[in-house]
């Protein structure tokens, strides 16, 4: 069997305590863009989401929630 290829990675800095202490990481931008979409989207639920070689593919569906209490 073919081994699978491993992703090119990106060199990303993090935040909070690990970027004050100079660390950084690796962090493909498939990952970064699901990140900032589960940001963006606040509340809510991911029901399927499909990896592909070890990365995030597709959200197939989404569901908002807005929360009304503060």
């Amino acid at each position: 069997m073919a081994e699978m290829q491993r992703p090119v990675l990106d060199m990303v800095r993090v935040h909070g305590p690990a970027a004050r202490d100079g660390i950084a990481t690796h962090l493909h931008p498939a990952w970064l863009r699901l990140i900032k979409y589960c940001a963006d989207l606040g509340h809510g639920e991911i029901e399927k989401l499909k990896i592909q070689d070890g990365l995030p593919m597709v959200a197939e569906i989404t569901t908002r929630k807005i929360k009304f209490s503060p």
